[in-house]
């Protein structure tokens, strides 16, 4: 019983080792470090993007702390920087109106 036991240890091990090398071995091929360069670069995109939404939140809620903050002060509408880019007629007039004053 304990040949047996130690026989499918070593079998167990075997697989394991062989496994092992193939995988180093093909990482080493030209495939395998294309496939590495490619999956770190795809890590660092969505890092980027992950990063991007983060600071755009933030300037967003700034943005939003502020005109707030300068309306409490002044008591006049602050347009956002989507309203002062916008090209919607709607919005032109408003800020013809303001200007005139």
């Amino acid at each position: 019983m304990k040949r047996l036991f130690w026989l499918g240890v070593g079998v167990a091990a075997g697989v394991y080792g062989s496994r092992r090398a193939t995988r180093a071995a093909q990482s080493l091929t030209p495939a395998g470090m294309g496939a590495n360069v490619a999956d770190g670069l795809r890590e660092l995109g969505a890092g980027l993007g992950a990063f991007g939404a983060e600071v755009r939140a933030g300037m967003e809620s700034r943005e939003q702390e502020l005109a707030d903050m300068v309306e409490r002060r002044t008591g006049e509408h602050v347009p956002t920087f989507a309203d002062a880019v916008a090209e919607d007629p709607a919005v032109r007039p408003q800020r013809a109106r303001r200007a005139g004053r």
